[in-house]
């Protein structure tokens, strides 16, 4: 998700995995899997030779597109339906603090 919001579809692995909450390790483990299967491509900075990559594939795209729907809906069931009656300024203010950290 993060890939497909970032200019050029393009992160540094240290972006990315700052944001996903990741150690670098951690987000070299998971952007060889997701490069395994065609989905995510790395490949050295253009502006820093010590800088790596992480670039979404057509591929990844694709499945990202797909994958929305459903995905949607499970955070609408498991999170919006269980909000009713509950004061949605102050949730949201709770899930920016939570995603600032």
């Amino acid at each position: 998700m993060h890939l497909s919001e970032a200019p050029h579809n393009q992160m540094r692995m240290s972006e990315l995995a700052a944001v996903c909450g990741l150690s670098l390790s951690g987000m070299t483990r998971v952007v060889n899997r997701l490069e395994a299967q065609s989905l995510v491509i790395r490949e050295k900075s253009p502006d820093d030779g010590r800088a790596w990559l992480a670039g979404l594939t057509s591929t990844g795209w694709t499945q990202l597109k797909q994958a929305w729907p459903t995905n949607l809906a499970s955070v609408r069931r498991h999170v919006f339906s269980r909000l009713e009656g509950c004061d949605i300024a102050a949730a949201a203010k709770v899930l920016e603090h939570i995603a600032s950290a």
